[in-house]
């Protein structure tokens, strides 16, 4: 069993964090007894670092909020959420790429450039360019 602190500091975040994901419900908040503090158990800790782990992976907090509902669910509801995941992930992916296709190109034309008081990145970024 862990104070909010002692969880705070095995789960690697800030007391406030835990306080915020107790208000939406990603984690409940034992009862507070007549004397002393709150005691969290340790499935607290280990849904705290689920959580964390689901973010890093990209997952927003309302998408966390519905794997952990989903978590008693079949394993077809989860998969359908992950599923909608990946095509947001390779959306995400292919924006990127586009954009590192586009900065490629405005380098080289910075770097070939012969007029130096007209720079191709400031021009691009004007409102009647064309950055596609």
């Amino acid at each position: 069993m862990y104070t909010i602190s002692q969880l705070a500091k095995s789960a690697g975040v800030n007391v406030e964090t835990i306080r915020y994901y107790e208000r939406r419900g990603l984690i409940e908040q034992p009862d507070k007894p007549a004397e002393g503090y709150r005691r969290y158990p340790e499935t607290t800790l280990n849904r705290i670092r689920f959580i964390k782990r689901a973010q890093e992976l990209g997952f927003s907090l309302e998408e966390i909020t519905n794997l952990l509902a989903l978590g008693e669910s079949h394993c077809s509801e989860v998969q359908e959420l992950a599923e909608g995941k990946l095509v947001s992930v390779r959306a995400k992916i292919n924006d990127l790429c586009r954009l590192e296709r586009v900065l490629e190109d405005l380098i080289i034309q910075c770097r070939t450039n012969p007029d130096n008081t007209a720079c191709p990145i400031v021009e691009s970024l004007q409102p009647d360019s064309d950055l596609s």
